[in-house]
């Protein structure tokens, strides 16, 4: 007896290249009729692309990152193509000041001054670091623009140093000393932007992306740059005109950058932003609406604003050394702490304005960011001459949960809060008043 296969009349397979399943574009149609026949979708050179445009952008782009990615991207790559070619003309002035090319010139002295001018710089990111290593995460976007403007000193350094022979060595150091504080914010905010730009836990392939396109830039800016170092060779007034041109394009797109942000997470300034509009309106902002109010610049270079929303945050301190406090606060911390604060891991105390925040030596992330605002709801009744220990205690009893709940929904990341690292806390034990102590 024969068995007969089974017959099929048409048999079709497909063939989808994409890494996301939402952006997924057939490439080729197989058929059986029973022949075989190829039909493939697309032309080669689409293939193509396709295939190089994968080594500069995130698998699953764009679904795999957020909104924000390309236009900082945009921004950030043109401000780091300005920068190579401004480079070419730095190092050219800092290897003629050095002496390059010259016969007095001796190899041992200019050893001597490069290895200095890197010793000053090395020296300079380890200080930055102690001082300011803990804020990057809290004011990414500042620290963001801040690192670049500092690299721009530098290089105005270089550009300077063969105009003051008898300065050189300490002109350089300076140039070395702002591009070791460039290096450490720009690394530090880099990593942080890049756990803001994944959405699907794709850090690491973002970051090596971007590696790929700014390799591209880097090779552009230097090819530009030595263009234009030959053709400005010997015209010091040519030579100043491009370099401060650039130097302000560079500013501009660095600004832009940072102001195409639209962070999720939630630090001092943002956090006291969302607040004042949810006590006057009951609602929570956007961050893409927060991004477009919160500075960018230093806090120093606004202080002649008058907008209080932005100005609150600054009323609070967070992490206050218990024995920094005078009699009177210590007073007034002790009562609350058997009053107020009975459940709650942290303590407030206010005096002229200000709010100090007393961290529980077991107090978590989330009790850091219940703290604060705690504060912010105190300092709003300070200012309106209220019981501001009793008011603020009952608006968190009703709205706070309400509050973070909205602002979850708006998209806020509400785990913890950005904050500089917390040195010191504080533990407190409330007895009865005629409990003995052996």
């Amino acid at each position: 007896m024969e068995t007969s296969s089974p017959s099929y009349s048409e048999i079709i397979l497909e063939e989808w290249n994409g890494s996301s399943s939402t952006k997924l574009s057939k490439t080729a149609t197989i058929t059986a009729t029973p022949s075989l026949f190829i039909q493939r979708s697309g032309g080669r050179f689409n293939h193509v692309w396709r295939r190089v445009l994968q080594a500069f952008v995130p698998e699953g782009f764009p679904s795999s990152v957020t909104p924000d990615y390309v236009p900082f991207q945009v921004w950030d790559l043109l401000q780091g193509l300005s920068t190579y070619i401004r480079m070419m003309l730095s190092t050219q002035a800092l290897l003629s000041a050095i002496g390059v090319g010259e016969k007095s010139a001796t190899v041992i002295g200019a050893t001597f001054q490069w290895f200095l001018r890197d010793l000053t710089g090395m020296l300079g990111g380890i200080l930055f670091t102690f001082y300011q290593g803990s804020n990057l995460d809290s004011n990414a976007k500042m620290w963001r623009l801040v690192a670049d403007l500092m690299n721009d000193l530098g290089m105005l350094m270089d550009l300077l140093s063969p105009l003051f022979p008898s300065a050189f060595v300490f002109i350089v150091c300076l140039g070395s000393l702002s591009r070791s504080f460039t290096g450490v914010a720009s690394g530090a905010t880099r990593a942080a932007l890049t756990q803001h730009f994944a959405l699907q836990n794709n850090a690491a392939d973002i970051s090596a992306k971007e590696g790929s396109q700014e390799t591209v830039a880097t090779m552009i800016g230097m090819a530009l740059g030595m263009l234009l170092a030959r053709v400005t060779t010997g015209h010091a007034l040519s030579i100043w005109f491009c370099f401060l041109s650039l130097t302000m394009f560079h500013m501009y797109a660095n600004y832009r950058a940072v102001r195409c942000l639209a962070l999720t997470t939630l630090n001092p300034e943002r956090s006291s932003i969302v607040f004042q509009h949810f006590m006057k309106t009951g609602q929570v902002l956007s961050p893409e609406t927060v991004s477009k109010m919160e500075h960018v610049l230093p806090i120093w270079t606004t202080a002649l604003s008058s907008r209080s929303v932005k100005s609150m945050h600054m009323q609070v301190h967070l992490g206050v050394r218990v024995s920094s406090l005078n009699h009177l606060e210590l007073m007034d911390v002790l009562h609350s702490a058997g009053s107020y604060y009975k459940k709650a891991k942290y303590l407030l105390v206010e005096k002229k304005g200000i709010i100090s925040a007393i961290l529980h030596k077991d107090s978590t992330s989330k009790d850091v960011l219940q703290s604060f605002f705690h504060a912010l709801v105190m300092a709003n009744l300070t200012d309106k001459n209220k019981s501001a220990q009793l008011e603020s205690q009952s608006w968190m009893d009703k709205q706070y949960e309400v509050f973070i709940q909205k602002l979850r929904s708006s998209g806020w990341k509400t785990e913890r809060l950005l904050s500089p690292s917390i040195m010191w806390k504080a533990n407190w034990i409330c007895g009865p008043l005629d409990a003995k102590i052996d």
